[in-house]
């Protein structure tokens, strides 16, 4: 197992006491460091109706702190979990090739576990049901556990039982209490949601049958660095994993780490095994153990390499704006695909309004003839596109780009272009 008692050492991050500080969420210690100040933003799913364009509308710092400690890359909690899900604007199903990445996983996991109709299968923020959907194939019991109610019921419609819910200590005593234990557990991007992770992962050991697995998926901390992937942080998302803390919370809570995927979503993410810490029949694999490892010599232990981030993600805002201030100058036409929480974070740090880039579209009818929140862009359904004939179209949504392009490919009939923001400015032609 690797160890995190490295020393903290640091050369560029200020070891004084920080304005907006707060403790760490997972081991309480107070954080002092800044990887990155983003400004002020507003929710990122807050769309706007257009009977309140002229309404106030709250924006909170965006600033992302680690742990010298535990190494937990986090953001304060300004807003209670329960407003920001109770009612929320995303919808899994409306991304095909996330829909297609969650029926693989099923696949995979139901061969791999032997899954059977005796099993239980327990999915944490299940959403409106895109991954649960196609156990079915298998004849797998499953629970949904969701607690945006609008979201939930999309789920429930489909057939999927689901508990309408906030998931926690108090949610699994009372699921295993009603015979409701589970042989898997998995929750996909919703780890980095949870304001109080210990007691989100405390739910999991209690509702894990002995012998069962929970897997986990999440934007891997590192490629988000490496890759300049700011768009990402934004304040439903709390917290930011590397391998080794993930490692460090599950243990804590019983659980123990086994096995790790490397995946290409959401630019590229993780997807950890784990299992009680008792359960002695699974060991941890070699690519486990390589990529804690790579962590370790990538220096995820150390302050110097959070210190790095903040100059990229300037550059990244620079390069974005001279482009698309270029583009207006010469009298091109401007407009976005997709209104996902990533495209306000990176358009309400940039400064990026209406007259830069002109209106987004979404698939999704519940954002459609609402604006951004923040810019106050506005969203439209995706045949919008074809008729304003824009000279570019940035893709907001990046990690979908190529989903996206071949959905759009008709842009060329006009000599349209994709602008690919992330990591930097790229036209596809």
């Amino acid at each position: 197992m690797t160890s995190l008692s490295t020393s903290p050492s640091s050369t560029d991050m200020s070891s004084e006491t920080v304005a907006g500080a707060f403790p760490c969420r997972f081991c309480g210690t107070n954080l002092r460091h800044v990887v990155v100040d983003l400004g002020m933003s507003p929710l990122c799913e807050s769309y706007v109706p257009a009977d309140r364009l002229n309404d106030m509308e709250p924006f909170y710092p965006l600033k992302v702190f680690v742990c010298h400690e535990c190494w937990l890359v986090q953001l304060d909690e300004f807003v209670s979990a329960a407003e920001i899900f109770t009612e929320y604007a995303y919808f899994s199903s409306y991304a095909d090739s996330w829909v297609a990445h969650a029926k693989a996983y099923v696949d995979m996991i139901t061969d791999r576990l032997a899954l059977n109709s005796k099993s239980l299968v327990v999915e944490l923020a299940s959403n409106d049901g895109y991954l649960l959907q196609h156990f079915a194939n298998h004849q797998v019991p499953v629970l949904g556990v969701e607690p945006a109610a609008n979201v939930a019921q999309t789920a429930i419609d489909k057939g999927i039982p689901t508990e309408v819910c906030f998931f926690g200590v108090e949610a699994a005593r009372r699921m295993a209490t009603e015979g409701k234990m589970a042989d898997l557990i998995c929750g996909n991007n919703v780890w980095a949601q949870v304001p109080d992770i210990n007691d989100f992962t405390a739910g999991i050991t209690i509702l894990l049958k002995p012998d069962g697995v929970m897997t986990l998926e999440w934007p891997h901390l590192m490629r988000l660095m490496a890759e300049n992937q700011f768009d990402t942080i934004y304040h439903e998302h709390f917290s930011y994993f590397s391998l080794v803390t993930a490692q460090t919370i599950l243990a804590r809570h019983g659980l123990r780490l086994f096995d790790v995927e490397e995946l290409s979503t959401h630019g590229g993410s993780l997807r950890v095994y784990a299992c009680h810490d008792a359960n002695a029949t699974l060991t941890m694999t070699d690519r486990c153990q390589k990529l804690l490892d790579a962590e370790v010599a990538d220096g995820f232990l150390t302050l110097d390499r959070y210190a790095q981030f903040d100059e990229q993600v300037k550059a990244t805002k620079r390069k974005l704006l001279s482009f698309l201030i270029s583009a207006a100058e010469a009298g091109h036409r401007v407009v976005g695909y997709g209104a996902p929480g990533k495209g306000n974070t990176l358009l309400n740090y940039c400064g990026i309004r209406s007259d830069l880039i002109e209106f987004t579209v979404d698939r999704n009818p519940y954002k459609q003839g609402k604006f951004l929140p923040g810019t106050h862009i506005p969203i439209y359904a995706p045949d919008r596109i074809r008729e304003a004939r824009p000279d570019y179209v940035v893709i907001l949504p990046w990690n979908f780009k190529d989903e996206i392009i071949a959905q759009n490919a008709f842009i060329r009939e006009w000599g349209g272009k994709f602008v690919v923001p992330i990591p930097e400015v790229a036209v596809i032609p």
